[in-house]
């Protein structure tokens, strides 16, 4: 295994990016990851899946992999634990030059039966190293930003399929989180909580379809809202919902319904 030379006069901060929330647009970071989106399967073709990192970096870029599973406690907090062992990862580090690419190949060498999909986060790390001779030299410190980001991969059973139904909804006051860069959060506005249930063996991205909400307005009218995918992948990212489990969500709407039933179904 290859060592790195990390840079003892500089400073530097990790910044992280998770496939599962809200996917963070990588056109200004240091290196790219795609898919951001893993699907594969225990047995045959589907077992192998790969994933190609690209350093944005004017200069070199060092990275390593690690794999986490990863489940959702009673109060839907995910909880990581190490899984390295559950794949093969080739080359699992490495270099790259400026606009270099590398594939890296994931084989599941885990169970070829399971019950029900499982989760798993692939996460790329740069590594902080020596700057290039080339860079200028300051008096003060250096700072270097390092990327984390993690790839959601789920391996499920081959031939399992989700059971997808909303088993609660109720109207919110929907807080929107405050910008990245800093600053307040926006005011709160109507929303709506929904919780999902999967009772099926296979995983379910539920952001790739349009959700269709039927319930009543403050006069007491029927109103209907669809939320299409593009606002569902900029509020809830993948929308994930694992098999045999439950998510809740979160959504903003642009008014409010009524405290009364709202139905929800889904528009592929």
């Amino acid at each position: 295994m290859k060592a790195f030379n990390y840079f003892p006069g500089a400073l530097w901060r990790a910044v992280t990016i998770v496939a599962l929330g809200v996917i963070a647009s990588t056109a200004a970071l240091a290196m790219r990851v795609s898919p951001m989106v893993l699907e594969m399967e225990t047995r045959g073709s589907g077992a192998v899946g790969r994933l190609e990192i690209q350093n944005l970096n004017p200069g070199k870029l060092a990275f390593e992999t690690r794999v986490t599973r990863m489940e959702f406690d009673e109060n839907g907090t995910i909880k990581e634990s190490p899984a390295d062992e559950d794949f093969l990862v080739f080359p699992p580090q490495g270099v790259l030059p400026n606009n270099g690419r590398q594939v890296v190949r994931l084989q599941w060498v885990g169970p070829p039966e399971l019950p029900a999909s499982r989760a798993y986060y692939v996460s790329v790390n740069q590594l902080p190293v020596a700057l290039d001779a080339a860079q200028p030299n300051t008096n003060g410190a250096q700072v270097q930003i390092v990327y984390h980001m993690k790839a959601l991969v789920v391996v499920a059973p081959p031939g399992a399929s989700p059971n997808i139904e909303a088993v609660a909804a109720r109207p919110i006051e929907y807080q929107a989180p405050a910008p990245p860069g800093g600053g307040a959060a926006p005011p709160p506005g109507p929303g709506v909580e929904i919780t999902l249930k999967n009772s099926g063996r296979r995983h379910a991205m539920m952001a790739g379809m349009g959700w269709r909400l039927d319930g009543t307005d403050a006069q007491g009218k029927e109103m209907r809202i669809d939320v299409k995918p593009e606002e569902l992948n900029r509020v809830l990212g993948t929308g994930y919902v694992p098999a045999l489990g439950e998510r809740t969500f979160k959504l903003p709407l642009v008014e409010a319904f009524a405290a009364k039933p709202i139905k929800v179904s889904f528009i592929k």
